[in-house]
């Protein structure tokens, strides 16, 4: 299960939601969930050329869950990252792809550098007015901007459940669906980008236990006390026990690609 975050964030707690991935840098990076060969597949055909042998900027890049994907693909991709833990998290996973410290709001990179720009649950990170420029400034002519995203495949039932329980928990009250819907209308509210949408659905069976540490790696968790985390992961582990009483759970995921051309 991923946990939406809500539509209109207050600046200061999205900055602290921002900053918590860092001390949870090795448990992001052994729980998270990956992405499908099918998603980078779709890449290549809306971006219109191969991965290989493609200059890739991977921005947001974590603990470099999608990087080293990217790195396998044959791109040559050199990771961008803001915060010290994730980017020392990434530095030990992945010691021969390259990082550099930045964010999307001003990347760190020369004009034109770029055949494909990724940001892969990162882009809602940034600020649009600032973000789409950047990656226009740093794309080539004809490159690509492709952003992604693992959802929670909301026609499951139990999926569907927990995501009430965590927005329940949360108090926010904008159904999930909503929250997913809104995260196409603002990835460009500048209107500078033509993005076309594909969704790739793919699953993996994981212990109850990694899935558990999956849903607290991520941020509306990260930042709750700990008093009141602990008490939501005891009543989510008995309600994930009735579904999957074996205790090996199948997370099911709808992955939303948004690719934009840099004509």
């Amino acid at each position: 299960m991923t946990v939406s975050p809500s539509p209109a964030p207050d600046p200061a707690a999205h900055a602290v939601r921002a900053r918590s991935f860092d001390a949870a840098a090795a448990q992001y990076a052994a729980n998270r969930p990956s992405y499908p060969p099918a998603l980078f597949d779709t890449v290549e055909e809306l971006a219109g050329r191969p991965l290989a042998g493609a200059r890739v900027a991977d921005v947001g890049a974590g603990t470099g869950i999608s990087t080293a994907l990217l790195h396998e693909r044959g791109a040559h991709v050199l990771a961008v990252e803001p915060g010290d833990g994730m980017a020392a998290q990434f530095r030990t996973g992945h010691p021969g792809i390259p990082i550099v410290r930045g964010n999307g709001n001003a990347l760190p990179l020369a004009d034109s550098s770029a055949d494909l720009i990724t940001y892969a649950q990162a882009w809602h990170w940034t600020d649009p007015a600032r973000s789409v420029p950047e990656a226009l400034r740093v794309l080539r002519p004809g490159g690509s901007l492709a952003l992604w995203w693992n959802r929670n495949a909301l026609d499951i039932g139990w999926i569907a459940e927990a995501s009430r329980r965590a927005g329940r928990f949360f108090g926010i009250d904008v159904p999930a669906e909503k929250q997913q819907a809104a995260r196409t209308e603002l990835a460009d509210p500048t209107g500078r980008l033509r993005l076309t949408r594909r969704t790739v659905r793919w699953s993996r069976r994981i212990p109850l236990d990694t899935h558990l540490a999956n849903i607290g790696s991520h941020s509306l968790f990260l930042v709750c006390p700990e008093d009141r985390r602990a008490d939501f992961f005891a009543r989510e582990r008995a309600h994930l026990l009735e579904v999957f009483p074996d205790g090996v759970v199948e997370e099911t995921y709808d992955v939303l690609l948004l690719v934009a051309a840099n004509d």
